[in-house]
């Protein structure tokens, strides 16, 4: 039986089909999570899982990188037997790495609570140590199916994760609070629920890694013996692990500055409140952040493959239309959040007053943070896939320097405070996002042109904000007091209104289009 294989942007489709869905169910599980576990519970919940990200990044960050830039390489050439071979040693690499996170979490739960200037958030990072080997397994799985050009079952996996974690979470946070009444054991309890969600998808990829790895063809090729492939792959993966991990320490070293510079001025309870709110507005601005991760993870085994067979034109081609689909997604997403902070964070943070005042002055920066984190995470990919995964690293270091002298010194200034953490946030992604695209002007002999195919979806998107901003204050100054409408009616205004203006600018091409199933009805529909 043969594997179904997609195109870049079918890939692209899949993948984003299950992100949202996943931040659907997301916002289901965290919006009544914050209700349960109050504002200072979901500040606990956030510290464990910044820790968990760094020891994650360390574990994940370049191997699956480096499987699926490899696997595509060699299958392009029908290298089956080292297709098998790559696949054996990533296992054996992720599992090391697995394992010993897993006991470092949970091993040094309290010292690390303590650390991060939270010791109650000591259960809850407890019970997401085991996490870290649950996701090294489907890393390997997904990193195999990647390569392969297979997006489908990392899509499923990712949703069946996410309601594993609603039921789960909400169930044990609820129990737990209601028969211990200690709000630090209930966020303990919500993340155990993510554990579980692991459990069960690792599950679910296993069996079909299965029936993908038998079909694969018996291959005439020699494979390289397992030191050469480790040390191929782990040539690809510790740059960028180095970089990816080196920013998500800088960003726990952050945590620990700026609470550390509001407590000077704060007392605990009110210094953890603003790291819930701040906590909130981030899982807000990582929803849209989130739908560019599959252009990144369908690009590299695309541009891969058409490096290997020397089609230097088609990967010069594939890159400006990530480009253009990047732009298509986040910059609405970075003007809607932006010129609608205030609505979205009454309505998802349930805040006001004084909360909802902070909320939207963080929401608002941040907001404008998503469209140069989204051009970030794309040249990184891009450069990635040629090979050059050291120059993001360095752009990715200097950026988040940057940010931990921004946020020290912005945070300690009492008429700043916590709002000094986003603009170090905004001032990291655009010093990245310009220092990648000189690199790969610099780097790439057929250089994609970036710039110019970012530009129409950022005029369509400022022609929706500035309309979408009016339909809010409109509706505002007519006296409605619904927050559902203040929010819904403007975000549904917006979405007319740049679907519009995308088309007559011409934000996608007919080339775009192509490559979609019934490609040439939707071009024929939008006359491009």
């Amino acid at each position: 039986m043969s594997e179904k294989k997609q195109n870049f942007l079918q890939g692209t489709a899949l993948l984003a089909m299950a992100t949202a869905i996943v931040k659907v169910i997301g916002a289901l599980y965290k919006i009544p999570l914050n209700a349960i576990i109050g504002k200072q519970g979901f500040g606990y919940y956030s510290t464990a899982y910044e820790i968990y990200s760094v020891l994650l990044m360390i574990s994940t960050a370049g191997l699956p990188v480096a499987m699926s830039r490899m696997i595509s390489q060699v299958s392009a050439l029908d290298h089956h037997n080292q297709v098998r071979r790559i696949y054996t040693t990533a296992r054996a690499i992720f599992l090391g790495l697995g394992i010993t996170g897993t006991l470092l979490m949970t091993l040094f739960c309290r010292q690390l609570a303590a650390f991060q200037n939270q010791p109650d958030a000591w259960a809850a990072i407890g019970c997401l140590g085991p996490c870290v080997l649950l996701i090294c397994i489907m890393s390997t799985f997904r990193g195999f199916f990647q390569g392969r050009s297979n997006m489908l079952p990392t899509s499923v996996s990712q949703v069946i994760e996410a309601v594993v974690k609603l039921v789960v979470g909400i169930v044990l946070a609820l129990v737990i609070l209601k028969t211990t009444g200690s709000v630090a054991l209930a966020a303990g309890g919500a993340i155990l629920g993510v554990t579980m969600s692991c459990l069960v998808s690792s599950v679910y990829l296993f069996g079909c890694f299965r029936k993908s790895y038998a079909s694969l063809p018996a291959g005439t090729d020699t494979p390289a013996s397992f030191g050469k492939t480790a040390k191929q792959l782990l040539t690809i993966a510790v740059p960028i692990t180095l970089g990816s991990a080196g920013l998500q320490i800088l960003t726990m070293l952050e945590t620990k500055i700026y609470m550390g510079q509001l407590l000077e001025i704060y007392t605990q309870s009110a210094a953890d409140t603003m790291r819930g709110i701040y906590g909130m507005t981030q899982t807000i601005f990582n929803m849209p952040c989130a739908f560019i991760t599959p252009i990144t993870i369908s690009i590299i085994p695309a541009i891969t493959a058409q490096l290997t067979l020397n089609n230097d034109l088609g990967a010069k081609q594939t890159e400006e239309s990530a480009a253009r689909i990047t732009g298509l997604i986040s910059m609405p997403c970075a003007f809607g959040l932006a010129v609608l902070a205030e609505p979205v964070t009454a309505l998802l943070g349930g805040y006001s007053g004084e909360k909802l005042a902070l909320a939207t002055t963080l929401m608002t920066v941040l907001g404008i943070s998503i469209m140069f984190n989204a051009v970030v995470l794309v040249t990184t990919a891009i450069m990635q896939a040629h090979g050059h995964a050291g120059r993001p690293v360095i752009n990715m270091l200097i950026g988040g320097v940057l940010k931990l002298a921004a946020v020290y010194i912005l945070t300690g200034n009492p008429d700043i405070g916590i709002v000094g953490t986003p603009i170090g946030t905004l001032l990291c992604y655009l010093s990245i996002c310009v220092l990648n695209i000189l690199s790969i002007n610099k780097l790439l002999p057929q250089a994609p042109k970036l710039v110019s195919n970012l530009l129409r979806p950022f005029l369509a998107a400022a022609i929706m904000g500035v309309i979408t901003y009016g339909a809010w204050f409109a509706l505002k100054y007519a006296g409605i007091t619904s927050r559902l409408i203040l929010c819904a009616a403007p975000i549904l205004v917006g979405v007319l209104v740049y679907v519009v203006a995308a088309v007559k600018i011409k934000v996608v091409t007919r080339e775009d289009c192509l490559l979609l199933p019934k490609g040439e009805k939707i071009a024929n529909l939008l006359k491009l």
